[in-house]
């Protein structure tokens, strides 16, 4: 039988391997989970945290405030001992939260307690940008996950263009510039409207004013970078995930690889 065997011509043909559904969807979620976890410590926990502890235990300004940085605090010190570095984030929530502190021990006016989170807001603003001139965009973390979408090949595309100098790495700022300009501009607004409109009116009108240009950002910001970087990132894991499987191809062709 193994004579038989032996004898038998065998063509070998090239194979192309397809990942394990399963597994290549963990890997995905497990990506994803991972460019998200930055985000959602640094800016989500300590934003929810404050209006959790505000509006939802009735604690004082100042004490919500004070117990909403312990996380970016802390994030911010382990960044500069253990990393050596500065977590950008993470120093712009615990900026925005030290002016809000400051600024609620000025008490008894009510327009300035209507001004006080235009200060947070246009804290923001100002270190969004500082950071595009300082060439670390700080919206950045904010803006990777939803292009890369937590996929290996569109990660490592992202790496690639924004290593560049090119229009890539120009959408990327211009993101931030977007952004920034509208959380300064927004801050702005709101504070004449402490000053010059009914605190009545204010209440309602601040929130308003908030979610609008929000969604105006939002939809401007997708337009100027976040789609064309999409399609960029695509067209590169594109052209990456190609140049595997032609190799693999070629592997197997030769006989080689255990194909």
């Amino acid at each position: 039988m193994s004579q038989l065997a032996t004898d038998v011509p065998v063509e070998v043909q090239p194979r192309t391997y397809v990942a394990d559904d399963a597994g290549d969807v963990r890997n995905v979620r497990k990506a994803r989970v991972e460019s998200l976890k930055p985000l959602v410590l640094d800016a989500l926990v300590p934003t929810a945290s404050y209006y959790l502890l505000s509006k939802g235990f009735g604690m004082g300004t100042m004490a919500a405030l004070a117990w909403s940085s312990v996380v970016p605090a802390g994030r911010t010190v382990w960044g500069l001992v253990k990393e050596r570095r500065v977590n950008g984030l993470a120093a712009l929530i615990l900026a925005a939260n030290v002016v809000g502190l400051l600024m609620s021990l000025i008490a008894g006016d009510p327009r300035l307690m209507l001004a006080k989170d235009s200060a947070i807001t246009a804290t923001v603003g100002i270190a969004v940008l500082l950071s595009v001139v300082a060439g670390r965009p700080l919206m950045t973390a904010a803006l990777e996950p939803w292009v890369t979408k937590g996929k290996a090949e569109r990660i490592e595309a992202w790496e690639r263009l924004s290593a560049g100098r090119g229009r890539f790495v120009r959408l990327e700022r211009t993101f931030s510039v977007v952004w920034g300009a509208a959380l300064f501009g927004e801050a702005l607004l709101r504070v004449v409207g402490a000053y010059t409109l009914p605190v009545d009116t204010m209440v309602w009108l601040g929130g308003a004013i908030a979610a609008v240009t929000i969604t105006l950002t939002v939809w401007v910001s997708g337009a100027l970078a976040v789609a064309p970087m999409e399609k960029m990132v695509g067209r590169t894991a594109g052209k990456s995930v190609g140049r595997t499987a032609g190799k693999a191809a070629g592997v197997c062709a030769e006989g080689r690889g255990g194909c």
